[in-house]
Protein backbone atom coordinates (compact mmCIF):
# COMPACT_ATOMS: atom_id res chain seq x y z
CA UNK A 1 0.00 0.00 0.00
CA UNK A 2 1.24 3.43 -1.21
CA UNK A 3 2.50 6.00 1.90
CA UNK A 4 -0.69 8.15 2.68
CA UNK A 5 0.80 11.96 3.87
CA UNK A 6 -2.55 12.82 4.89
CA UNK A 7 -3.57 9.62 6.38
CA UNK A 8 -0.37 9.48 8.14
CA UNK A 9 -1.22 13.44 9.61
CA UNK A 10 -4.65 12.24 10.46
CA UNK A 11 -3.17 9.73 12.54
CA UNK A 12 -0.79 11.89 14.58
CA UNK A 13 -3.40 14.11 15.20
CA UNK A 14 -5.97 11.39 16.82
CA UNK A 15 -5.39 12.65 20.37
CA UNK A 16 -7.37 16.07 19.61
CA UNK A 17 -10.53 14.01 18.36
CA UNK A 18 -10.28 11.46 21.44
CA UNK A 19 -10.21 12.02 25.38
CA UNK A 20 -8.19 9.44 27.43
CA UNK A 21 -10.24 6.26 28.46
CA UNK A 22 -9.64 5.24 31.98
CA UNK A 23 -9.67 1.56 32.22
CA UNK A 24 -12.67 -0.25 33.59
CA UNK A 25 -13.22 0.08 37.28
CA UNK A 26 -15.68 -1.90 40.07
CA UNK A 27 -17.53 0.30 41.94
CA UNK A 28 -16.34 0.58 45.40
CA UNK A 29 -18.94 -0.61 47.31
CA UNK A 30 -18.25 -3.74 45.37
CA UNK A 31 -15.02 -4.28 45.45
CA UNK A 32 -14.36 -3.73 49.21
CA UNK A 33 -15.76 -7.07 50.05
CA UNK A 34 -13.51 -9.31 48.36
CA UNK A 35 -9.88 -9.56 46.85
CA UNK A 36 -10.20 -9.52 43.36
CA UNK A 37 -8.83 -7.35 40.98
CA UNK A 38 -10.55 -3.99 40.41
CA UNK A 39 -9.42 -3.17 37.18
CA UNK A 40 -10.73 -4.94 34.09
CA UNK A 41 -9.76 -5.11 30.64
CA UNK A 42 -10.52 -2.57 27.89
CA UNK A 43 -12.70 -4.21 24.98
CA UNK A 44 -11.20 -4.53 21.50
CA UNK A 45 -12.18 -1.62 19.70
CA UNK A 46 -11.15 1.25 22.50
CA UNK A 47 -7.62 -0.39 23.19
CA UNK A 48 -7.12 0.49 19.14
CA UNK A 49 -9.09 4.06 19.77
CA UNK A 50 -6.75 4.70 22.66
CA UNK A 51 -3.57 3.34 20.95
CA UNK A 52 -4.12 5.86 18.01
CA UNK A 53 -4.10 8.89 19.97
CA UNK A 54 -0.15 8.05 20.58
CA UNK A 55 1.11 11.10 18.59
CA UNK A 56 4.45 8.52 17.47
CA UNK A 57 7.07 11.05 18.65
CA UNK A 58 10.61 11.07 17.14
CA UNK A 59 12.20 11.44 20.60
CA UNK A 60 9.42 9.57 22.69
CA UNK A 61 10.07 10.51 26.25
CA UNK A 62 7.72 7.81 27.22
CA UNK A 63 10.37 5.12 26.52
CA UNK A 64 13.00 7.10 28.55
CA UNK A 65 10.45 7.40 31.21
CA UNK A 66 10.36 3.29 31.59
CA UNK A 67 13.12 2.07 33.52
CA UNK A 68 12.94 -0.89 31.11
CA UNK A 69 13.20 1.64 27.86
CA UNK A 70 9.89 -0.52 26.79
CA UNK A 71 9.45 0.17 22.82
CA UNK A 72 5.92 1.95 23.67
CA UNK A 73 5.35 4.56 20.30
CA UNK A 74 6.04 0.80 18.22
CA UNK A 75 3.62 -0.97 20.09
CA UNK A 76 1.20 1.42 20.22
CA UNK A 77 0.88 1.76 16.56
CA UNK A 78 0.40 -2.43 15.82
CA UNK A 79 -2.16 -1.96 18.58
CA UNK A 80 -3.67 0.50 16.85
CA UNK A 81 -4.07 -1.33 13.72
CA UNK A 82 -5.52 -4.19 15.68
CA UNK A 83 -2.47 -6.10 15.13
CA UNK A 84 -2.11 -7.03 19.06
CA UNK A 85 -0.33 -9.90 19.10
CA UNK A 86 2.85 -8.26 16.99
CA UNK A 87 2.16 -5.86 19.79
CA UNK A 88 2.93 -8.03 22.53
CA UNK A 89 5.68 -9.98 21.35
CA UNK A 90 7.23 -6.50 20.89
CA UNK A 91 6.37 -5.81 24.65
CA UNK A 92 7.71 -9.01 25.80
CA UNK A 93 11.08 -8.33 23.70
CA UNK A 94 12.11 -5.80 26.75
CA UNK A 95 10.11 -6.58 29.75
CA UNK A 96 10.24 -10.01 31.61
CA UNK A 97 6.74 -10.04 32.72
CA UNK A 98 4.57 -7.61 30.34
CA UNK A 99 1.40 -8.59 31.99
CA UNK A 100 2.51 -7.91 35.46
CA UNK A 101 4.57 -4.71 35.47
CA UNK A 102 1.36 -2.86 34.13
CA UNK A 103 -1.02 -4.04 37.04
CA UNK A 104 1.75 -2.25 39.69
CA UNK A 105 3.69 0.33 38.19
CA UNK A 106 2.87 3.93 38.82
CA UNK A 107 2.62 4.84 35.09
CA UNK A 108 1.38 7.76 36.38
CA UNK A 109 5.02 8.65 37.72
CA UNK A 110 6.82 6.87 34.80
CA UNK A 111 6.00 6.53 31.29
CA UNK A 112 2.57 8.11 31.04
CA UNK A 113 4.30 11.12 33.00
CA UNK A 114 6.65 11.59 30.46
CA UNK A 115 4.18 11.74 27.45
CA UNK A 116 4.19 14.81 25.98
CA UNK A 117 0.78 15.60 26.29
CA UNK A 118 -1.14 16.55 29.76
CA UNK A 119 -0.94 14.38 32.58
CA UNK A 120 -4.45 14.46 32.62
CA UNK A 121 -4.65 13.63 28.56
CA UNK A 122 -1.88 11.37 28.50
CA UNK A 123 -1.93 7.92 26.95
CA UNK A 124 -3.11 5.30 28.83
CA UNK A 125 0.07 3.18 28.29
CA UNK A 126 -0.35 0.44 31.20
CA UNK A 127 -3.96 -0.38 30.60
CA UNK A 128 -3.02 -0.72 26.95
CA UNK A 129 -0.08 -3.34 27.75
CA UNK A 130 -2.00 -5.01 30.37
CA UNK A 131 -4.36 -5.57 27.49
CA UNK A 132 -2.01 -6.76 24.72
CA UNK A 133 -0.06 -9.11 26.34
CA UNK A 134 -3.18 -10.61 28.10
CA UNK A 135 -4.92 -11.18 24.73
CA UNK A 136 -1.42 -12.82 24.23
CA UNK A 137 -1.33 -14.92 26.65
CA UNK A 138 -5.31 -16.10 26.35
CA UNK A 139 -4.00 -17.34 22.98
CA UNK A 140 -0.96 -18.96 23.58
CA UNK A 141 1.17 -16.78 22.55
CA UNK A 142 3.05 -15.83 25.57
CA UNK A 143 6.24 -18.30 24.81
CA UNK A 144 9.80 -16.83 23.63
CA UNK A 145 12.02 -18.53 21.22
CA UNK A 146 14.94 -20.67 23.08
CA UNK A 147 18.34 -21.17 22.93
CA UNK A 148 19.68 -24.78 22.59
CA UNK A 149 21.56 -25.32 25.92
CA UNK A 150 25.23 -24.09 26.07
CA UNK A 151 26.03 -26.13 28.98
CA UNK A 152 26.66 -23.69 31.20
CA UNK A 153 24.83 -23.55 35.09
CA UNK A 154 23.51 -20.42 36.64
CA UNK A 155 21.91 -20.30 40.30
CA UNK A 156 19.28 -17.70 41.44
CA UNK A 157 18.76 -16.57 44.84
CA UNK A 158 15.58 -15.26 45.27
CA UNK A 159 11.82 -15.39 43.07
CA UNK A 160 11.09 -12.22 43.60
CA UNK A 161 10.54 -10.16 40.40
CA UNK A 162 14.40 -9.46 39.97
CA UNK A 163 15.53 -13.10 39.99
CA UNK A 164 12.45 -13.87 37.40
CA UNK A 165 13.45 -11.70 35.07
CA UNK A 166 17.16 -12.59 35.46
CA UNK A 167 16.20 -16.37 35.28
CA UNK A 168 13.50 -15.75 32.06
CA UNK A 169 16.41 -13.50 30.35
CA UNK A 170 18.98 -16.53 31.03
CA UNK A 171 16.68 -19.66 30.43
CA UNK A 172 15.71 -18.17 26.74
CA UNK A 173 20.09 -17.75 26.49
CA UNK A 174 20.08 -21.68 26.81
CA UNK A 175 21.58 -21.62 30.14
CA UNK A 176 20.35 -24.11 33.12
CA UNK A 177 18.72 -22.37 35.24
CA UNK A 178 17.72 -23.27 38.96
CA UNK A 179 15.75 -20.29 40.86
CA UNK A 180 16.13 -21.42 44.92
CA UNK A 181 13.82 -19.86 47.35
CA UNK A 182 12.88 -19.65 50.66
CA UNK A 183 8.96 -19.38 50.67
CA UNK A 184 7.03 -22.28 48.87
CA UNK A 185 5.89 -20.70 45.97
CA UNK A 186 8.20 -18.59 43.72
CA UNK A 187 6.60 -14.91 43.54
CA UNK A 188 8.25 -13.02 46.44
CA UNK A 189 6.66 -10.16 47.27
CA UNK A 190 4.94 -10.29 44.09
CA UNK A 191 2.66 -12.99 45.33
CA UNK A 192 3.13 -12.77 49.27
CA UNK A 193 3.30 -8.64 49.53
CA UNK A 194 1.33 -7.24 46.82
CA UNK A 195 -1.89 -7.46 47.50
CA UNK A 196 -4.62 -9.86 45.13
CA UNK A 197 -7.24 -6.58 44.47
CA UNK A 198 -3.66 -5.15 42.16
CA UNK A 199 -2.16 -8.29 41.48
CA UNK A 200 -4.07 -12.06 41.13
CA UNK A 201 -2.32 -14.61 42.59
CA UNK A 202 -2.88 -16.49 39.41
CA UNK A 203 -1.35 -13.99 37.37
CA UNK A 204 2.23 -14.61 39.56
CA UNK A 205 1.84 -18.09 38.98
CA UNK A 206 1.13 -18.37 35.52
CA UNK A 207 4.37 -16.51 34.84
CA UNK A 208 6.30 -18.42 37.23
CA UNK A 209 4.67 -21.68 34.87
CA UNK A 210 5.87 -19.88 31.65
CA UNK A 211 9.37 -19.83 32.97
CA UNK A 212 9.24 -23.65 34.42
CA UNK A 213 8.20 -24.32 30.80
CA UNK A 214 11.23 -22.63 29.34
CA UNK A 215 13.55 -25.05 31.95
CA UNK A 216 13.57 -22.98 34.47
CA UNK A 217 13.64 -25.27 38.07
CA UNK A 218 12.58 -24.11 41.14
CA UNK A 219 13.58 -25.37 44.28
CA UNK A 220 11.51 -23.70 47.14
CA UNK A 221 11.71 -23.94 50.79
CA UNK A 222 15.27 -23.75 50.34
CA UNK A 223 17.71 -20.66 52.50
CA UNK A 224 20.63 -20.09 51.18
CA UNK A 225 23.23 -19.18 54.00
CA UNK A 226 20.93 -22.05 56.02
CA UNK A 227 20.01 -24.96 53.98
CA UNK A 228 22.89 -24.61 51.61
CA UNK A 229 25.71 -22.11 51.48
CA UNK A 230 26.95 -19.92 48.97
CA UNK A 231 30.20 -21.58 48.41
CA UNK A 232 28.40 -24.62 47.54
CA UNK A 233 26.79 -22.74 45.13
CA UNK A 234 29.48 -21.10 43.70
CA UNK A 235 31.43 -24.08 43.34
CA UNK A 236 28.34 -26.02 41.59
CA UNK A 237 27.07 -23.13 39.20
CA UNK A 238 29.01 -20.97 36.74
CA UNK A 239 27.11 -17.81 38.26
CA UNK A 240 25.10 -16.84 41.20
CA UNK A 241 22.35 -13.59 41.29
CA UNK A 242 21.25 -12.57 44.60
CA UNK A 243 17.64 -10.92 44.57
CA UNK A 244 16.89 -11.49 47.94
CA UNK A 245 15.03 -8.21 48.38
CA UNK A 246 15.33 -5.95 51.37
CA UNK A 247 12.56 -7.56 54.23
CA UNK A 248 14.22 -5.69 57.28
CA UNK A 249 10.88 -3.40 58.55
CA UNK A 250 12.26 0.29 59.63
CA UNK A 251 10.88 0.56 63.04
CA UNK A 252 8.79 3.00 64.82
CA UNK A 253 10.65 5.06 67.07
CA UNK A 254 8.62 6.47 69.88
CA UNK A 255 7.54 5.54 73.34
CA UNK A 256 4.86 2.85 73.19
CA UNK A 257 5.95 1.44 70.14
CA UNK A 258 6.18 -1.83 72.02
CA UNK A 259 2.39 -1.97 73.18
CA UNK A 260 0.04 -4.79 71.56
CA UNK A 261 -1.70 -4.37 68.19
CA UNK A 262 1.35 -2.47 66.87
CA UNK A 263 2.40 -4.38 64.07
CA UNK A 264 4.58 -4.11 61.03
CA UNK A 265 2.66 -3.73 57.93
CA UNK A 266 4.03 -6.58 55.64
CA UNK A 267 3.68 -9.74 57.66
CA UNK A 268 -0.27 -8.42 58.06
CA UNK A 269 -0.24 -7.87 54.53
CA UNK A 270 1.34 -11.48 53.68
CA UNK A 271 -0.84 -13.27 56.42
CA UNK A 272 -4.56 -11.35 54.62
CA UNK A 273 -2.91 -12.01 50.89
CA UNK A 274 -0.75 -15.02 50.60
CA UNK A 275 -1.93 -17.57 48.62
CA UNK A 276 -0.97 -20.54 51.45
CA UNK A 277 -0.07 -20.38 54.94
CA UNK A 278 2.42 -18.71 56.52
CA UNK A 279 2.02 -19.54 59.90
CA UNK A 280 1.82 -15.76 61.50
CA UNK A 281 -0.16 -14.70 64.52
CA UNK A 282 -3.86 -13.89 62.96
CA UNK A 283 -4.76 -10.16 63.17
CA UNK A 284 -8.36 -9.64 63.30
CA UNK A 285 -8.98 -6.02 62.66
CA UNK A 286 -12.70 -6.35 62.20
CA UNK A 287 -14.91 -3.60 63.80
CA UNK A 288 -11.61 -2.06 64.47
CA UNK A 289 -10.06 1.91 64.24
CA UNK A 290 -6.82 0.92 62.44
CA UNK A 291 -4.22 3.65 61.96
CA UNK A 292 -1.29 2.94 59.31
CA UNK A 293 1.96 5.62 59.77
CA UNK A 294 4.04 5.80 56.03
CA UNK A 295 3.04 7.46 52.56
CA UNK A 296 3.72 5.23 50.60
CA UNK A 297 2.45 2.36 48.65
CA UNK A 298 2.61 -0.64 51.67
CA UNK A 299 0.80 2.03 53.61
CA UNK A 300 -1.76 2.27 50.75
CA UNK A 301 -2.14 -1.64 50.68
CA UNK A 302 -2.30 -1.66 54.46
CA UNK A 303 -5.41 0.44 54.34
CA UNK A 304 -7.39 -1.35 51.43
CA UNK A 305 -6.51 -4.67 53.33
CA UNK A 306 -7.48 -3.52 56.42
CA UNK A 307 -10.95 -2.14 55.18
CA UNK A 308 -11.54 -5.61 53.08
CA UNK A 309 -11.16 -7.16 56.43
CA UNK A 310 -13.53 -5.11 58.21
CA UNK A 311 -12.00 -2.34 59.93
CA UNK A 312 -14.27 0.33 61.35
CA UNK A 313 -12.06 3.11 60.59
CA UNK A 314 -8.66 3.55 58.61
CA UNK A 315 -6.97 6.58 59.01
CA UNK A 316 -3.61 6.91 57.47
CA UNK A 317 -1.35 9.61 58.82
CA UNK A 318 1.90 10.92 57.30
CA UNK A 319 4.08 13.58 57.97
CA UNK A 320 4.75 15.44 54.83
CA UNK A 321 1.74 16.47 52.20
CA UNK A 322 0.43 14.87 49.07
CA UNK A 323 2.60 16.09 46.94
CA UNK A 324 5.43 14.62 48.70
CA UNK A 325 4.14 11.55 49.40
CA UNK A 326 5.75 8.32 47.85
CA UNK A 327 2.62 6.43 47.18
CA UNK A 328 0.79 5.66 43.63
CA UNK A 329 -1.71 9.13 43.16
CA UNK A 330 -3.91 5.85 41.27
CA UNK A 331 -3.94 3.96 44.96
CA UNK A 332 -4.15 6.81 46.78
CA UNK A 333 -7.54 7.70 44.67
CA UNK A 334 -8.37 3.94 44.95
CA UNK A 335 -8.46 4.04 49.04
CA UNK A 336 -9.79 7.35 49.30
CA UNK A 337 -12.51 6.18 47.03
CA UNK A 338 -12.79 3.20 49.55
CA UNK A 339 -13.12 4.90 52.51
CA UNK A 340 -9.39 5.46 53.81
CA UNK A 341 -8.93 8.80 55.71
CA UNK A 342 -5.38 10.21 55.01
CA UNK A 343 -4.02 13.07 57.63
CA UNK A 344 -1.02 15.15 56.05
CA UNK A 345 1.35 16.74 57.62
CA UNK A 346 1.23 14.35 60.54
CA UNK A 347 3.84 13.11 63.25
CA UNK A 348 3.27 10.57 65.86
CA UNK A 349 5.15 11.34 68.66
CA UNK A 350 4.09 8.53 71.10
CA UNK A 351 1.50 5.42 71.61
CA UNK A 352 -0.90 5.62 74.28
CA UNK A 353 -2.02 2.10 76.03
CA UNK A 354 -4.50 1.01 78.59
CA UNK A 355 -3.97 -1.30 81.84
CA UNK A 356 -3.51 -4.38 79.52
CA UNK A 357 -0.74 -3.18 77.55
CA UNK A 358 -2.66 -2.43 74.06
CA UNK A 359 -2.80 0.68 72.25
CA UNK A 360 -5.51 3.04 72.16
CA UNK A 361 -4.37 5.97 70.94
CA UNK A 362 -1.79 7.76 68.79
CA UNK A 363 -0.14 10.90 69.91
CA UNK A 364 0.76 13.33 67.22
CA UNK A 365 2.11 16.55 66.15
CA UNK A 366 1.44 18.75 63.19
CA UNK A 367 4.06 19.50 60.69
CA UNK A 368 5.07 21.77 58.60
CA UNK A 369 7.85 21.30 55.30
CA UNK A 370 11.16 23.36 55.70
CA UNK A 371 14.16 23.56 53.43
CA UNK A 372 14.81 20.89 50.90
CA UNK A 373 17.02 18.21 52.13
CA UNK A 374 19.72 16.11 50.92
CA UNK A 375 16.77 14.17 48.27
CA UNK A 376 15.50 17.37 47.43
CA UNK A 377 12.09 17.31 49.48
CA UNK A 378 11.29 19.48 51.65
CA UNK A 379 12.29 18.44 55.56
CA UNK A 380 9.17 18.52 57.83
CA UNK A 381 9.36 19.97 61.15
CA UNK A 382 6.82 19.73 64.31
CA UNK A 383 4.43 22.83 65.20
CA UNK A 384 4.75 24.06 68.29
CA UNK A 385 1.53 23.40 70.25
CA UNK A 386 -0.12 21.45 67.85
CA UNK A 387 -0.41 18.16 69.56
CA UNK A 388 -3.50 15.85 69.14
CA UNK A 389 -4.55 12.50 70.35
CA UNK A 390 -5.87 9.76 67.51
CA UNK A 391 -7.59 7.18 68.78
CA UNK A 392 -6.39 3.49 67.49
CA UNK A 393 -7.36 0.09 68.11
CA UNK A 394 -5.19 -1.49 65.85
CA UNK A 395 -1.35 0.41 64.55
CA UNK A 396 0.25 -0.87 61.38
CA UNK A 397 3.82 0.47 60.59
CA UNK A 398 4.66 1.06 56.98
CA UNK A 399 7.68 3.00 56.99
CA UNK A 400 9.34 0.93 54.86
CA UNK A 401 12.56 -1.24 53.87
CA UNK A 402 16.65 -2.07 54.88
CA UNK A 403 18.18 -4.82 53.65
CA UNK A 404 18.69 -7.68 56.44
CA UNK A 405 22.22 -8.29 57.37
CA UNK A 406 24.35 -10.83 56.48
CA UNK A 407 24.95 -12.85 59.78
CA UNK A 408 28.81 -12.93 60.44
CA UNK A 409 28.81 -16.74 60.80
CA UNK A 410 27.43 -16.98 57.27
CA UNK A 411 29.66 -17.24 53.83
CA UNK A 412 27.02 -14.38 52.54
CA UNK A 413 28.72 -11.77 54.99
CA UNK A 414 31.81 -12.26 52.21
CA UNK A 415 29.46 -9.97 50.24
CA UNK A 416 30.37 -6.47 50.21
CA UNK A 417 27.80 -3.67 51.36
CA UNK A 418 27.86 -0.27 52.19
CA UNK A 419 27.08 1.55 55.50
CA UNK A 420 23.35 0.67 55.02
CA UNK A 421 23.66 -2.50 54.43
CA UNK A 422 23.12 -2.96 50.59
CA UNK A 423 25.17 -4.80 48.71
CA UNK A 424 27.78 -3.43 46.69
CA UNK A 425 27.73 -3.69 42.54
CA UNK A 426 29.51 -2.63 39.47
CA UNK A 427 27.82 -1.39 36.20
CA UNK A 428 27.83 -5.04 35.33
CA UNK A 429 25.36 -5.43 38.64
CA UNK A 430 28.61 -7.83 40.13
CA UNK A 431 29.48 -7.88 43.66
CA UNK A 432 33.05 -8.16 44.99
CA UNK A 433 32.71 -11.71 44.77
CA UNK A 434 33.57 -12.53 40.78
CA UNK A 435 30.80 -14.53 39.54
CA UNK A 436 28.57 -13.51 42.58
CA UNK A 437 26.02 -10.76 41.40
CA UNK A 438 22.90 -8.70 42.60
CA UNK A 439 20.47 -6.81 42.09
CA UNK A 440 16.47 -5.26 43.38
CA UNK A 441 16.00 -4.19 46.56
CA UNK A 442 19.06 -5.30 48.46
CA UNK A 443 20.92 -3.05 46.19
CA UNK A 444 19.22 -0.36 45.86
CA UNK A 445 16.53 -0.16 48.67
CA UNK A 446 12.90 -0.79 48.29
CA UNK A 447 12.11 0.26 45.37
CA UNK A 448 9.79 -0.46 42.25
CA UNK A 449 9.19 -3.95 40.92
CA UNK A 450 10.12 -2.49 37.43
CA UNK A 451 13.28 -1.56 38.98
CA UNK A 452 14.21 -5.01 40.32
CA UNK A 453 13.32 -6.40 36.70
CA UNK A 454 15.71 -3.80 35.18
CA UNK A 455 17.92 -5.14 37.61
CA UNK A 456 17.85 -9.00 36.97
CA UNK A 457 17.81 -7.87 33.40
CA UNK A 458 20.76 -6.35 33.21
CA UNK A 459 22.50 -9.06 35.43
CA UNK A 460 22.00 -11.94 33.09
CA UNK A 461 23.87 -9.37 30.63
CA UNK A 462 26.60 -9.37 32.90
CA UNK A 463 26.60 -13.07 33.68
CA UNK A 464 26.10 -14.03 30.32
CA UNK A 465 29.60 -11.79 29.51
CA UNK A 466 31.07 -13.25 32.36
CA UNK A 467 30.50 -16.42 31.49
CA UNK A 468 31.44 -15.77 28.23
CA UNK A 469 34.24 -14.26 28.86
CA UNK A 470 37.45 -16.38 27.01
Amino acid sequence: MPHDPLHTDQARFKWRELDRAEPPKRAAAERISDFHEIYSLFDEATIREQASRCVQCESPACVTGCPLGNQIPKWMALAAEGKFLEAAELSRSTSAMPEICPRVCPQEKLCEASCVMSPAESVCIGAIEKFINEYALARGAGKVPIAPPNGKRVAVIGAGPGGLACADLLSQWGYAVTVFESQLLPGGLLLFGIPAFKLEKEVVERRANILRQQGVEFKVGVTVGKDITLTQLRDDFGAVYLGIGALKAKPLDCPGAELKNVLQGLPFLAQKNAPIALGLPPVDVRGKRVVVLGGGDSAMDCLRTAIRCGAADTVCAYRRDLANMPGSRKEYANALEEGARFLFLTNPIALEGNAAGEVTAVRCVRMELGEPDASGRRKPRAVKGSEFTLPADLVLIAYGFDPVPFPATSDLSQVAVNDWGAIKTDENQMTNLPGVFAGGDVVRGPSLVVHAVRDGRKAAEGIDRYLSAP
